[in-house]
Formats: structure tokens, C-alpha cells, sequence
């Protein structure tokens, strides 16, 4: 199934899918040799966007779960990457040891990990699941909705070794993002890969950081294909540190939204935009903290700080990334749509369609009363069509969100390096 759209600003977005599929060896080759200069991460998910005018990442997730939300027509793609990335890191690896978020996992969340497992044993590892939450002491196997079990076992630390009761991983994979800071069992595991690296959680990352390095990326690919930039890049500001709900930062952040709409207001006008625009108002620091929110007007910040966040606990000094809003004129079944794309190493593996009823055009759409649709990637409907319509191609468009989804990929690359201490490298 592919989501329509609802507007009649359709004419960049086709030029954009026009140029991607006539430059297609060139990206393809493109790709290859950033990949020959750096490593990707194992997995990462990306968040799209579609406003008609305009197609841009707008997050990019680097522990991502939502595994069981993707086609089952995909998981032989699933496979073969994730072969592909064993292979090159550790040719050699029999046990694969899944490290999961803290706390009681969701029924989703369950589905998510017994999805990423299925993918990694067919890939040929021994996969289990060991907890760093300090309350998981004993094993505990938990019931699944299709009647089998998932076992969570308490991780041990041996030496300069993390492993479980009779079980020495030479991999580790890392589905916990690390919000509350790398705990001191996962560090200094110098005989053992820790993917992705301590660097990746947020205890040290930052979003800000992370649209640095896309910037760049999107220049460079702007570059190479004769686009502006701006058609898949979307502007940001970081404030840095502020309390939102003092004066003297409120006043701040209204300064900085003020200028980053002023910019968004002349590209629009450049383009011939009529749509009213907006920025998003969020934390620089992973998901917790203050929540997000839709700005239109810096006078509108006024009310929304009095306001506790959406999501998480209220926490009002903190980094402040301000996002240009990039609309979703995507729809399925009349309600708004925006596409998710998931990779493994450097390979597009599927996605889905976030979908919410309930939320606008300029909303953030993952949030509770969403619904999931899977990419339809069977098929073979991940390889482009050359000749077909533009704009009218499932598969030309899917091949426009993974090309999206990779730069974004590349863009993770450059920041994890960015951030690399020389005492997480493994000899």
C-alpha cells in the first residue's frame, strides 16, 4: 500500500524522484565509497517526512525496535544483511547477546525483540537475551502472544567479559538507548564488539550533532545530483543549554525561533510555498524530558512552557534543538502517514507507514493511538522502475525513502566517529 498525496505541491518532489532515478548508478556508487571510508551502524531506523514540496529525515534512531512492524515478505533482506554485517565484523561468531531496555517490556517491545532474534539466529548466531537492569536477578521467561517465550537472564560481568550463565557472546548488541547513562558493566569490553558503541547512546549523543553531520551529507549529495540541498535537509538551531521555563530562557529560545522561521519563510517564498511554516521544539537528549512541540509563531511559546511535556518527567534545564517542521501531506485511509525506514549495516531491509488518526498535518505522529502499515517491499517492489510515472511508482518511491533513509545512515557514520573516545576502539 502506498499513501497518497493530499496536495497539489507535488512538482518538487517529483523533479527530486526524477533526478534520484536517472542519477541512480551515480548514488549507487556514491554510497559504495562512503562506505569503503566508514562504518556504518548495525541497525538504525528513520524517521521521513513528505510534505509534496519536500522529503527529509527528521529522526534517526539508532536502537531501534519496532522490528515486528515490518512485512514478513522482508525478513529474507533482514537476513542477508544481517549476515553481511557479521560476517564483516566478527567472521568468526557463534553467540550473539541482545541487551534490552530496563524496566517491564511492553507486549510491542516483545514483539520487537522476538523479531530482531528471529533475524540474527537464521543469520547463523546463538541469540539470547541478557537484562543490566539491576532488578532482573534470575532468569524470567515471559509468555509471547503466539504461545512461545521470551527468557530474560540476569548479564554478568567476567572480568573484562559480559556474559551469561554458561553462555560467552562474541557480539554484543545494544537495544537499550542508554537514556540513563552506560552503566559500568558495559564499559571497557576490549575483548568482546559492543554494537553500537557506548558513544551511540544518549548519554553522550546529540541530535543536534547528528543533523551537523547530515547537513554536510546533504550538501555533498545536493552536489552530486544538482539539487538544492534544502529539499532533503531540514534546517535546525541548537540553543544549548536552558531552562524553558525561566524568562531569560524562554526569551532565548523565542530569539532562535524567530530566526530559524525567518529562513524557513525565505525558502518558501523562493519555491513558491503557500503553507504556513512551523518548527518543532524538542529535547536535544534522546525522547525523555521536555516534550515536543509544534511552533508556528514564537508567541506561542509562551503558553506551551507553562505546560508540563507530553512525554516523559518535566525537566526544564536541558539542550534545546529547534527542527524545521517539515509537513506529511501523506495519507492512508484519510489519516496522516509518514514512512519509517530500517536498515541493517548499509543495507534497506523495510519499513512501515506511522500512521495516526488523531494528530495534523504538523504534528509529531509517534505517539500513543498510532498504527502501524508495512512498506510494501514484496515483491521486489524495492528495486526502482526506470520509465514508470513519475510520481505514480511504488517501488520509485520506496527507492526515494531509502536513498533518504541512507544519507541519514552515512550522516551516523560521521557522528559516531565524531564522538569515538580512543577507549572504546577494539584492537
Amino acid at each position: 500500500m502506498v499513501p497518497h498525496l493530499v496536495t497539489a505541491l507535488t512538482g518538487p518532489i517529483n523533479e527530486l524522484e526524477q533526478r534520484i532515478l536517472d542519477a541512480t548508478p551515480v548514488i549507487e556508487r556514491w554510497f559504495r565509497l562512503e562506505w569503503m571510508e566508514h562504518t556504518p551502524p548495525l541497525y538504525c531506523s528513520v524517521d521521513i517526512r513528505n510534505a509534496g514540496f519536500k522529503l527529509a529525515p527528521v529522526d534517526t534512531n539508532l536502537y531501534p525496535d519496532g522490528w515486528h512492524n515490518l512485512s514478513p515478505e522482508t525478513l529474507p533482506l533482514a537476513v542477508q544483511a544481517g549476515q553481511a554485517a557479521i560476517e564483516k565484523i566478527c567472521p568468526e561468531a557463534r553467540n550473539l547477546l541482545i541487551i534490552p531496555e530496563n524496566g517491564k517490556p511492553s507486549s510491542f517491545y516483545l514483539a520487537s525483540l522476538q523479531r530482531l532474534e528471529e533475524i540474527f539466529r537464521m543469520a547463523g548466531l546463538n541469540v539470547r537475551f541478557g537484562s543490566v537492569d539491576p532488578a532482573v536477578k534470575r532468569s524470567v521467561s515471559i509468555p509471547l502472544p503466539d504461545g512461545e517465550k521470551l527468557t530474560l537472564e540476569p548479564a554478568q560481568r567476567v572480568r573484562s567479559r559480559l556474559m551469561l550463565k554458561h553462555f560467552d557472546p562474541c557480539t554484543i548488541l545494544l537495544n537499550n538507548d542508554l537514556s540513563a547513562g552506560a552503566p559500568g558493566i558495559l564499559e571497557d569490553l576490549h575483548e568482546q564488539y559492543l554494537l553500537p558503541p557506548l558513544q551511540a547512546g544518549w548519554s553522550v549523543r546529540r541530535k543536534s550533532r547528528h543533523f551537523e553531520c547530515y547537513e554536510e551529507v546533504s550538501k555533498r549529495f545536493g552536489k552530486l545530483i544538482g539539487i538544492d540541498p534544502w529539499l532533503i535537509n531540514p534546517l535546525f538551531a541548537r540553543c544549548g543549554e536552558m531552562d524553558v521555563t525561566a524568562p531569560t530562557g524562554g526569551e532565548a529560545l523565542r530569539t532562535h525561533v524567530d530566526a530559524l522561521l525567518a529562513k524557513i519563510r525565505r525558502k518558501y517564498k523562493e519555491y513558491g510555498i503557500h503553507e504556513k511554516p512551523f518548527v518543532i521544539v524538542k529535547a536535544d537528549q534522546g525522547s525523555r524530558g521536555m516534550g515536543i512541540m509544534t511552533v508556528h509563531d514564537a508567541r506561542e511559546l509562551e503558553t506551551l512552557c507553562q505546560h508540563k511535556p507530553a512525554r516523559g518527567p518535566a525537566e526544564p534545564v536541558q539542550d534545546v534543538i529547534i527542527q524545521e517542521g517539515v509537513l506529511t501531506h501523506e495519507r492512508i485511509h484519510d489519516a496522516v502517514a509518514e514512512p519509517v525506514v530500517y536498515m541493517i549495516d548499509r543495507y534497506v531491509v523495510g519499513g512501515f507507514y506511522r500512521v495516526h488518526a488523531d494528530r495534523g498535518v504538523d504534528q509529531n505522529l509517534n505517539a500513543p493511538g498510532a498504527s502501524f502499515v508495512p512498506l510494501a517491499f514484496d515483491g521486489g517492489a524495492h528495486l526502482p522502475r526506470p520509465g514508470a510515472k513519475v510520481g505514480a511508482s511504488a517501488p520509485n518511491r520506496f527507492y526515494m525513502y531509502g536513498v533518504i533513509g541512507r544519507l541519514a545512515l552515512v550522516a551516523a557514520s560521521y557522528e559516531l566517529e565524531a564522538t569515538e573516545p580512543d577507549s572504546l576502539l577494539i584492537d
